[in-house]
Formats: C-alpha cells, structure tokens, sequence
C-alpha cells in the first residue's frame, strides 16, 4: 500500500487539520514546504517561525501570507540569512501598503522594517536599503536612519536616490560629519541644489580622505554649482589632479574659470578645453593664444627626466613613484589609470586596499601601496588579518570597486 503523500494535489488547498500535523512533521524538508505555501493558515505559520531548522524559518520569512507579528519575531532571528529573506520580502510590501492595507497592518509591518533597519549584521541593513532607496512610500524614519548608517555600503543607495531626503536632511547630514564616501554619494544625487554643493565643497576641500566628492559634483551635470563655489574649487585644482578632467567638461564655466584652467590643466586636456562650445570667438581664441604660450614655455625635457624610468609595480610603490604605480596598477587591473588615481586621491582606506587586491598584491604590498601611495596615515592604515590576509571580504572589496570606478 503506498503512502498517503504530504501534500495535497496541485491546485487544491490543504485542510487546517493536516498542516497542522505537517508543521509537526519530523522531516524538516516537509516542514519547510509547507512553510512556502500561500494557503496554509496564519496561526500554523506563526508556529513555524519558531522552528528549529533555520531553512524551515528562512522558507516563513520569505512567505507573503506571513503574519506580521511572526515576521517580527523572525526580525530579532538569530541566523542572519533568515533576516536577510525576511528584509528582501518586507521592502517589497512597502508600496502597497499604503494604499491597500489597513492602518494596523501597515503599521505592523512598519516595525518590522524599522527593526531591520537596524541590524547588528550589515547584509541585512543594505537589503533593506537598496529595497527602500527609490520608494516614496518608505517610512521616513527609516529612510533617516538608513541614510545616517555608519557603513557607506548601507547608507549610499538612500543617499544617492532616495526622494525622501530633503535638502535640509542632506545638509544635516553632510553637518554631521557622515560616514567616509558620504559625501561623495551624495554629489551624485540628480539635481543637487547650490547650497548643497556649497556645503559639500566645504566640507570636502581640506580633507584629501572626501575630495572624491568634489570630483563627484564636478561630473554631475546636474549639480548646480555657483561661480563663487567654483572658484574655491580651482583655488585647490592646480594640486588637485583629479579634479582637473571633470573641471574641463564641466558646463557652463565662466572665462575666467576657463583662463585659469589653462594654466595648469595636462596637455591631453588642453584641446578639449580649447573645443568648449560655450566660448564665443573672441574667447576662444584668447584661450587658444594662451595655450600656444604656455606650450611654447614648457620644457619637455625636463618633464621627461620628472617620470623617471618604468620599474616593476612592487619596486613602484616601495619608492613611491606615484606615476609608476598607476600605471602599474593600471596594467594590472584593466582600470584606466584615472580609475586608478580616483582610487589613490580618495585616501580611503577601504578604497586602496580593494584596488590592491584587484591587481593580485600581497595585503603586506596594500600596505605599503595606502602608506607610500595613498597618503594614509598609518593610524588609519587597513593592516592584514589573521598575519597575510586582507581584511575586508570579497562582498566588501567589489562593492569598493563598483563605488570608485561608477565615480566617471
């Protein structure tokens, strides 16, 4: 006599009776099945969020027929990847609510986000966050707490897209001294207000660790710059190379921006600085002129000797030759060498040390590479984990890289 199978056929509904006795089953592959229907009961999936086996719970809190206070029991879960489901499936229920759930159950669920929101474990915060970054019908509370997380990782996506950051949340937050590479999120927003670059260019200008964001607001072509916040930033652009190729594609510069470009932009740019559509004729030529005079003075002799001769990327960095170094690590790692350098002016840590492991070093050689390269402080330094290892997990090092290479 065959057995009476577990479940019933496909398409018909199981009986309350029997999924209560299959929530008892002793087989946790039966278990968990049932804890994936959509037509099982509130109070039996209520009982199965305290199962013992964590695929048995990770299977309720990825079930839509959930109840919400069982889903905030799975919020406080001990096994990360069970809130990890539970914040996938949560964030999606966000833009319906409003409309048509009732007050309570919207408010339930509410909790539960804001429960995730703040996670001791990172992957749980960022799921909640990449979820939440472009819904106008998250919690706002929420979206503040998520924009203020101190990992960059969590915080990025709502600063760079939420729509529920105002621009004086922004400026509080940029007041507020944010997590590293803050800023720099920010600058990307679409259509950053004046005041907000203003506020970012002065808090990034003096320090080397967010100058990063000022080349960000720069290749925004919808940050709204001020003329007087302009000039700030060419104040510092002469010893501020980064910022040199963003400044000549910047639209809309005033002559006198233009005129002091020229002083001091590479050769490579100068035509393109010349080109700019928004110079009548008589502004052009008078760059044109300058540029002429300034090439003619040049002596590329002694520029030449400057580079010095190429040398292996590890003899590079051991001497400190910037240039070198970037174009070994150009080599190495596919990036072109002002993907490179965006890296090494960001005087990130997190940064130069996932741009080492890109190219294949030694985390002894990352070292060095954030010490001679990155002008890192050695109290800032990322040292090697466990005596040879890199301390930060790939998951964190190809988020780095996405970061500073989606920079332009």
């Amino acid at each position: 006599m065959k057995p009476t199978p577990p479940f019933p056929a496909p398409g018909e509904t199981i009986a309350y009776e029997r999924s209560k006795e299959l929530a008892r089953h002793q087989d946790a592959a039966v278990r968990r099945q049932l804890a994936a229907r959509p037509d099982v009961r509130p109070e039996v999936l209520y009982y199965l969020a305290e199962d013992t086996t964590a695929e048995v719970r990770r299977a309720i809190a990825a079930n839509l027929a959930t109840p919400r206070q069982a889903d905030l029991l799975l919020a406080h879960d001990h096994d990360e990847e069970v809130r990890v489901d539970l914040a996938r499936k949560i964030a999606r229920l966000v833009p319906e609510l409003d409309a048509e759930e009732r007050e309570a159950v919207h408010e339930a669920t509410v909790a539960v986000i804001e429960v995730l929101a703040r996670d001791q474990a990172v992957r749980v915060r960022r799921t909640v966050a990449e979820a939440l970054k472009d819904r106008t019908g998250a919690p706002p509370q929420v979206i503040q707490t998520l924009a203020r997380d101190i990992e960059l990782s969590v915080a990025a996506p709502v600063l760079q897209f939420s729509p529920l950051l105002s621009d004086d949340d922004l400026l509080a937050i940029i007041a507020s001294a944010p997590v590293q590479g803050a800023l720099a999120v920010i600058a990307k927003r679409r259509q950053v207000a004046e005041r907000i670059s203003d506020a970012i260019v002065t808090a990034a200008i003096d320090r080397p660790e967010e100058q990063i964001a000022i080349t960000a607001l720069l290749e925004n072509p919808s940050a709204q710059i001020r003329e007087e916040t302009l000039d700030r930033v060419l104040d510092h652009a002469p010893a501020t190379r980064q910022w040199h190729a963003p400044l000549v594609r910047r639209p809309r510069l005033s002559l006198g921006a233009v005129r002091r470009l020229a002083q001091f932009v590479a050769r490579t740019l100068l035509d393109q600085l010349q080109r700019r559509s928004d110079l009548d004729p008589a502004a052009a030529q008078e760059v044109a002129d300058m540029v002429r005079r300034r090439l003619a003075e040049e002596d590329d002799d002694d520029e030449s000797k400057a580079d010095g001769p190429d040398r292996p990327l590890e003899g590079s960095i051991a001497a400190g030759d910037r240039r070198g170094t970037v174009r070994g690590l150009a080599l190495a790692t596919g990036f072109t060498e002002l993907q490179v350098e965006k890296f090494i002016d960001s005087h990130s840590a997190k940064g130069v040390v996932a741009l080492a492991w890109k190219a294949k070093l030694p985390m002894r050689q990352a070292v060095q590479l954030q010490l001679r390269i990155g002008g890192i402080s050695p109290r800032s330094t990322l040292n090697p984990r466990g005596g040879t290892d890199y301390p930060m997990s790939e998951e964190e090092m190809n988020w780095q890289i996405e970061f500073f290479t989606g920079l332009g």
